[in-house]
C-alpha cells in the first residue's frame, strides 16, 4: 500500500518512523521543505513538492501532518481522490471546509481517523472501562489538567517559529492540547455548554493565549474543568473523576490509573482503599502513536472503522472554536 505523508515537522517523522516499524516502505513525501528538522532519515524515499503531482501517483492512504491551518488544503484534494486519511488534531483552526470535505469523503469512500493519540492510551482505555461499570458511582464532576512548557518541545528550533505559537498557523493552547477535550467527549458524551477564561499570561513572546481555564457543563449532568498552558515545568498531565461513590484518577506521568471505592468490597480491607491499574512494563509514549497507526493501517485496508471518526474531530474543534469564542467574549457558549 503506498502511504503519502503531508508534513514532515516532528508529528510527520514520527509517523514515518512508525510506518517503517510496521514494515510499511512504500512512502511518498508530500513537503514544502519548510521543515527545520535534518533530513538524513528521509533519502532516499520519493518526495514531490507538487500536491497534485504526489496525488497522481495514486497513494491509497494519505497521513496529514502539517500545520493545523493547512490541513484542508491536503485533505479535501486526497478525500476527492478516494484516499483514506489520517487527519491530525485539530482537524482544521475553522469550521470552513470541513462540510466539503465530508461530502468529498463521502462520495469517494474515503475513511478518515483523526489523530487524537490519547484515545489509544491504555490509562484512558482502563478509564472507560471503570466508568463503563460503574466503579465509583453516577460520575458528578471532574477536572483534566495539561500544563507543558512550549520552549522544550522542539528544543532543535525556535519555539516562535513553530505552529503552537502562530495564530496564522492554527496554534494556542486550546487548539494544540485540544487532546482532553475530545477524550472526554469521549468519555462523557456531549457538551450542553462552556465557559472559558483565557489569556497570555508568561513571558513568552506568542501571538496566541497560553493559559485557558474552560467550564464545561455536559449534557449528561457532570460538570468540569480543563486547565491547559504553554508555561509549566515540570509538565502535568491528568484527570480526576469524582463520582458518587467514589473517586477516579489518571496520570500520563505513568499512565496509572487510581480508583476510589467510598464502600469497601466484602473480599477487600476493613477500610476503603486505592486501588491500582498501571499498563505493561516497559509502556512509554509512542505505544500510543504505534498503536494508532496500527489502527490506521486496518482502516485504510477496510479492516476496522474509525476509533475517532471525522465526526469526532469536528466536534472536538466545535468545543476548541466555543472555548475562544468564550474567553474573547466572556459569555457563555453552547457548541
Amino acid at each position: 500500500m503506498k502511504i503519502m505523508i503531508a508534513g514532515l515537522g516532528s508529528i510527520g517523522r514520527r509517523h514515518f518512523r512508525n510506518l517503517r516499524a510496521l514494515g510499511e516502505e512504500d512512502i511518498l513525501l508530500y513537503r514544502t521543505h519548510r521543515a527545520t528538522l535534518p533530513d538524513d532519515e528521509l533519502s532516499g524515499f520519493p518526495i514531490e513538492t507538487d500536491l497534485a503531482k504526489a496525488l497522481a501517483q495514486r497513494p491509497q492512504a494519505v497521513i496529514v501532518s502539517n500545520p493545523t491551518a493547512l490541513h484542508l488544503d491536503v485533505a479535501i484534494p486526497a478525500a476527492e481522490a478516494g484516499c483514506h486519511l489520517l487527519l491530525e488534531k485539530p482537524v482544521s483552526n475553522s469550521l470552513d471546509g470541513l462540510e466539503q470535505l465530508t461530502q468529498a469523503a463521502n462520495r469517494s469512500g474515503s475513511r478518515v481517523l483523526v489523530g487524537f493519540q490519547f484515545r489509544f492510551h491504555p490509562g484512558l482505555q482502563q478509564v472507560k472501562k471503570v466508568l463503563s461499570r460503574g466503579a465509583i458511582g453516577r460520575p458528578l464532576s471532574l477536572r483534566a489538567h495539561w500544563g507543558e512548557y512550549l520552549p522544550n518541545w522542539h528544543p532543535w528550533e525556535d519555539y516562535r517559529r513553530g505552529y503552537a505559537a502562530r495564530s496564522d498557523l492554527g496554534g494556542g493552547v486550546i487548539l494544540t492540547l485540544s487532546h482532553p477535550l475530545d477524550y472526554l467527549h469521549w468519555l462523557f458524551g456531549e457538551v450542553d455548554r462552556l465557559f472559558t477564561f483565557m489569556g497570555r499570561l508568561s513571558d513568552l513572546e506568542l501571538s496566541v493565549e497560553d493559559t485557558a481555564e474552560i467550564s464545561l457543563q455536559f449534557r449528561c449532568g457532570v460538570i468540569g474543568s480543563v486547565h491547559l498552558n504553554y508555561t509549566q515545568r515540570p509538565p502535568a498531565h491528568w484527570l480526576e473523576v469524582i463520582g458518587a461513590e467514589g473517586t477516579l484518577r489518571w496520570d500520563n506521568a505513568d499512565g496509572a490509573v487510581k480508583v476510589f471505592r467510598a464502600e469497601p468490597s466484602p473480599a477487600g480491607p476493613a477500610q476503603p482503599a486505592w486501588e491500582v491499574w498501571t499498563p505493561e512494563a516497559g509502556f512509554e509514549r509512542n505505544w500510543l502513536f504505534l498503536n494508532q497507526m496500527r489502527h490506521f493501517l486496518q482502516v485504510a485496508r477496510g479492516e476496522a472503522e474509525p476509533v475517532c471518526t471525522l465526526e469526532d474531530g469536528i466536534y472536538a474543534l466545535r468545543l476548541s472554536l466555543a472555548a475562544l469564542q468564550s474567553g474573547d467574549t466572556a459569555f457563555t457558549v453552547k457548541p
